[in-house]
């Protein structure tokens, strides 16, 4: 390697960089589930369990914006030792507070939002106490006659976290996601770093053949220079994963933030990349030496080669049997969601597609090469196709990242659609209850202006909560014909202007008032007025819990009685329903009124941050495949364009124009890309239908993801075709065409 020139050694160095970068990304995808389970340790170990104690607990959960606080209050009803959480060093007693680093920022810049924190604050709490940099956590020191539904505190700690950042469902989608979107192009990645130059070596390795080398000292040859360059980047690629570990756990990701510590790898993940990424050098040099051992003249001479083997074909028959069987289940409306069967079925399946289209697509272009080749007339095209019949391994080893990537990609848009329609209401609208006494008229004002929200509307009950009764009662909301149309199902028999009961024939409602019943409802100064129930009617069909509820009077702003008392109203905010509306508008209420206890009608804020979570990290397995993708291509492109210069300088020679020899290198890319791309949007699309299907959600064919797919593709084809131009040069070396 040393001896061989300025050439040798540049192909060393390009193929330790491409196993750098290849450890990178697998020490990147390694790693996520350490960081996951590091947080749910640390949350599982301050679970407080009921218990005998000299201590009392209350736990409260709301959200603060679009983000979890999660407040512990205590009460001591004896003295002595009490059970410790873990980063605290004792419990507050009353009137004190200890609260993690991020609360304490946002207490710092938001003073308003002391009110959910009462006490003094006299520590934070230690990382092992928290699951992340920004957990907002307190433990807030009381009296028991404080607390509404105490419990005696036994112990911190429970056996696993009730509460894991990613469900454990969700969790074993992603990992085969991140599987597929970037450990299977990672595996062709790596393949393509260790057979840089492979004509060429295989020229060489066939030399030392036929001058009296064995078989097996041949191929350690060929397996030094691989694995030594595969262990070098190994070591450069984990030194790099180290350093940038350390800068991205400060920045974190949306939803997703982790201690330096949790983020660097086990002994395992280390184990993995120092000796598999070596192994799989290994590996690929002995199958890729394997003809210039056995057949050095072969080699030496530029000998007809073996058309390449088809049975990668028959991956893809058992893998699109099973995916086009779900989607024609689909299309017939049988119902095939859930069963241990399709758990088990669809990804195997997806699997099966996926390794097909990397062992399938040189079959495949070579038999529509061999076919083109014998009817077009161009010149360009003939060559392209003959040279691309003849050794459609080498094309294909330039596009087989790219076209991995974009069927990765409709895979993903599939499971990021599913986990869409599960953590999310299915109604289009989204509605925030927020109680009328915990916002002034200055705040209610502001809240109606958060971007996001379509609508503002209060809503009063005749029903007292000091009473403490169950007694009938009837609740009023106050809106327009044109609000309850927009924000409801279907709403007919609405008359502006009057005073109408809303009436829902799908839903029974626990209290229905009759028509000429008279309700109190009380006001600031302590007298009540009656409103009667009106005998008309308007039918409706809600999207699910809503403030315009069956029984409801629907009262037009001009007659609602003024003075009405706030304990009894709420304030329902109303925007879209799509995850980064709610989040945007969560974020907003919490700017403008913090110490409010929000209620987002039908969805739980933990769901919403675990889509936070999901989603960045899909995005970021698709930076890792992208990046795979880009440098497979780039890498595979520039190493092609080296081995392929003495049979473009013989072409120049007999006379082939420069532009001749551009088009014969682009369209050798674009033709096999083309195959590969169409290839992949087809059994990536029916393959996302297949997961939809099985999922059980009610979006079963992702119409919507196919133009970017095809943009994508086509911008895919387009950079490929550029990148390919600069690589011929028309330079006439002797030492290029003295053997042909």
């Amino acid at each position: 390697m040393w001896r061989s020139g300025h050439r040798g050694k540049v192909r060393f160095l390009l193929m330790t960089l491409g196993s750098a970068l290849g450890v990178f990304c697998l020490s990147t995808v390694l790693t996520i589930p350490s960081i996951l389970t590091s947080h749910d340790a640390r949350t599982a170990a301050r679970e407080p369990t009921p218990g005998k104690s000299n201590v009392l607990y209350q736990e409260f959960r709301d959200p603060y914006g679009a983000q979890p606080l999660h407040r512990l209050f205590v009460a001591r009803i004896a003295p002595g030792p009490a059970p410790l959480p873990p980063g605290v060093k004792r419990l507050p007693n009353e009137g004190e507070v200890i609260i993690s680093p991020r609360l304490a920022d946002l207490l710092r810049a938001n003073p308003r939002s002391s009110g959910l924190i009462p006490g003094r604050v006299i520590g934070t709490i230690a990382p092992e106490g928290l699951g992340d940099t920004e957990d907002l956590y307190a433990y807030i020191g009381t009296t028991p006659a404080e607390l509404t539904d105490p419990k005696e505190l036994g112990s911190f700690g429970t056996g696993r976290s009730w509460r894991q950042i990613v469900d454990p469902s969700a969790l074993t989608v992603l990992r085969f996601t991140l599987g597929c979107i970037v450990l299977l192009p990672l595996v062709i990645y790596l393949s393509v770093c260790a057979r840089l130059s492979g004509e060429s070596r295989a020229r060489r390795l066939a030399a030392l053949r036929l001058v009296g080398l064995s078989v097996k000292d041949t191929l350690r040859v060929n397996a030094g220079e691989s694995v030594l360059a595969a262990s070098v980047g190994a070591v450069l690629g984990l030194t790099g994963y180290l350093l940038a570990n350390e800068l991205m756990s400060r920045v974190g990701l949306p939803g997703l933030h982790w201690y330096p510590a949790d983020g660097r790898p086990e002994w395992v993940t280390v184990a993995v990349c120092l000796l598999g990424c070596p192994a799989l050098a290994w590996f690929v040099g002995q199958f890729s030496a394997r003809q210039a051992v056995l057949s050095p003249i072969d080699v030496r001479r530029t000998g007809e080669r073996k058309p390449p083997k088809k049975f990668g074909v028959l991956l893809l028959v058992p893998g699109l049997g099973i995916i086009v069987g779900y989607c024609v289940l689909g299309a017939l409306g049988r119902d095939s969601a859930g069963g241990a069967a399709s758990s088990l079925l669809v990804p195997g399946a997806v699997l099966l597609t996926g390794v097909g289209l990397v062992f399938g697509l040189a079959p495949i272009t070579a038999w529509l090469a061999r076919r083109l080749g014998g009817v077009v007339e161009s010149l360009p095209m003939a060559l392209a196709m003959r040279r691309t019949e003849v050794d459609p391994g080498s094309s294909l080893r330039v596009v087989t990242g790219l076209v991995l990537l974009v069927f990765g990609a409709s895979l993903t848009q599939g499971v990021l659609i599913e986990l869409d329609q599960v953590s999310r209401r299915t109604a289009p609208v989204q509605e925030y209850n927020l109680r009328l006494s915990d916002v002034s008229q200055a705040q209610r004002k502001a809240l109606a202006g958060v971007p996001g929200v379509r609508m503002a509307t209060v809503s009063y009950s005749s029903w007292d909560p000091l009473d403490g009764s169950d007694v009938a009662r009837a609740d009023l909301v106050v809106g327009t014909c044109g609000q309850l149309a927009a924000y409801t199902r279907q709403a007919t028999g609405c008359v502006d202007g009057r005073v109408m009961q809303l009436h829902d024939g799908h839903t029974p409602s626990e209290y229905d008032p009759k028509a000429g019943e008279r309700y109190p409802f009380a006001l600031e100064d302590g007298r009540r007025v009656l409103l009667t129930v009106p005998a008309e009617r308007v039918d409706l069909h809600p999207w699910g819990a809503s403030v315009f509820q069956s029984g409801a009077l629907l009262v037009p702003p001009p007659l609602l009685p003024s003075g009405l008392a706030d304990a009894n109203g709420v304030l329902t905010l109303v925007s879209d329903a799509d995850p980064d509306t709610i989040r945007a508008v969560l974020d907003g209420i919490g700017r403008i009124a913090p110490t409010a206890a929000v209620e987002p009608v039908g969805i739980v804020i933990d769901s919403l941050a675990q889509l936070t979570v999901i989603r960045s990290l899909l995005v970021v397995g698709m930076a890792l495949g992208l990046v795979i993708g880009v440098a497979a291509f780039v890498v595979s492109a520039a190493d092609r364009a080296v081995e392929r210069r003495g049979q473009v300088t013989a072409l120049a020679l007999l006379g082939a124009r420069a532009g001749t020899l551009r088009m014969v290198q682009v369209v050798q890319v674009l033709v096999p890309l083309v195959v590969g791309l169409g290839a992949a949007i087809v059994t990536g699309w029916l393959a996302e239908s297949s997961y939809l299907i099985t999922g059980g959600g009610s979006v079963h064919w992702d119409w919507e993801g196919l133009p970017l797919l095809f943009a994508c593709a086509l911008g895919v084809l387009f950079a490929a075709g550029l990148a390919s131009l600069p690589m011929v040069r028309r330079h006439v070396d002797p030492e290029h065409i003295r053997r042909d």
